[in-house]
């Protein structure tokens, strides 16, 4: 008996020592995982004030959270939380949406300034993927940051492409597309019935098929198109409504450095697809118009006009910058459309003339005079 009892208070006290070792070596891990998210936490404080420190004088700003920054804030409707955040931090006011810093400006007299004393400094473009891909790598108007390129893009622009003479010559096709317009909605109407119409598809019609027609003398809209360019309009419309797509699609790369290495919603994939069928469509309609001036046809279109000049300067007027600016009027005609669209259907709204200047950042300069 005291030998058997012996050998079980032996087995009991290695067992004892076994569980004693199994909770040191728990805890001992718990602490290490407790101290590297303590070590990451303050990582990224010490890195979002360096980033701070980077810019000085900054406006005041909520807290960050780390890694997101202040895009926690980012959910609708988002006018009503800059208005919030504004009443708490001023009329202009530093956000950080991830590693980006933005400053939100909720004063006219401060979004004058910063387009007229402070136009050069607030020139630059953030680097977007939609950029790389979509404009050329960040070389056309709307893209590139203010410099020697961009000034030469936008005299091309004030001087050749949208100058009082090239935009009069132009009437007669505004004419024409509101006309058709026109007599669409009357069609509608014409039982003398109120109608409820759908504008947004006629607005996108009238808009693209006059600025299209600006461009390349074609129709892509309605069912009016010429039996020749069905199915080129029918290419155009499917690669604008993908770009319009993935220009809003919100790319966490674009805030977060550790999120490019992951191409979360086959994002980037989807922008090099898009991105190699509209150089294709843009260059052969840059083709078309080519083959169109050998053959000594009579057009007026902006293409042939930058083909004329390309002869005598071929450095500025290359065909990228041909597809260049046709990327920028197809989105500003979008723009355009957007701002027709506001107008028409709130234009009893008093501050409408204020919120209404064809700029996101007049949206959140008047967000404090704008309600819904």
């Amino acid at each position: 008996m005291l030998v058997l009892n012996s050998q079980y208070n032996t087995h009991s006290h290695t067992q004892t020592k076994s569980r004693v070792s199994v909770s040191l070596k728990m805890a001992t891990s718990i602490y290490y995982y407790l101290l590297l998210t303590l070590s990451f936490i303050i990582t990224l404080k010490l890195f979002f004030r360096f980033q701070s420190r980077r810019f000085k004088n900054l406006p005041p700003g909520p807290p960050t959270l780390p890694f997101l920054g202040n895009l926690h804030y980012l959910k609708p409707p988002v006018h009503r939380i800059f208005a919030g955040l504004a009443a708490s931090y001023g009329d202009i006011m530093s956000l950080w949406f991830g590693n980006r810093l933005v400053v939100v400006v909720s004063s006219p007299s401060l979004a004058h300034e910063c387009f007229t004393k402070n136009d050069v400094v607030l020139a630059n473009r953030p680097r977007f993927l939609t950029g790389k891909y979509i404009f050329y790598n960040y070389t056309t108007l709307g893209s590139a940051s203010y410099g020697d390129h961009w000034r030469n893009l936008r005299r091309i622009t004030t001087v050749d492409v949208l100058s009082s003479h090239r935009l009069n010559s132009f009437l007669d096709v505004r004419k024409d597309e509101t006309k058709r317009l026109i007599e669409k909605l009357w069609k509608d109407t014409r039982n003398g019935e109120f109608v409820k119409v759908e504008l947004r598809s006629r607005l996108t019609e009238m808009t693209f098929n006059g600025m299209m027609r600006m461009i390349s003398g074609k129709r892509y809209y309605g069912d009016d198109v010429e039996m020749n360019d069905v199915e080129e309009a029918k290419q155009f419309r499917e690669i604008i409504t993908e770009i319009l797509s993935l220009l809003g699609a919100s790319n966490k790369g674009d805030f977060m450095p550790l999120a490019k290495f992951f191409d979360f919603d086959h994002l980037e994939k989807r922008l090099k697809n898009i991105a190699k069928r509209a150089d294709s469509f843009l260059q052969g309609l840059i083709q078309e118009h080519r083959v169109a001036a050998g053959s000594n046809a009579d057009s007026d279109t902006m293409i042939f006009h930058l083909l004329k000049l390309q002869e005598t300067q071929p450095e500025y007027y290359s065909d990228l910058m041909i597809k260049g600016l046709i990327q920028v009027f197809t989105t500003l005609s979008l723009g355009n459309l957007l701002t027709k669209v506001v107008s028409v259907q709130r234009s009893s709204n008093n501050n409408l003339t204020q919120f209404i200047h064809g700029s996101y950042l007049y949206i959140i300069v008047f967000i404090r005079n704008y309600e819904s």
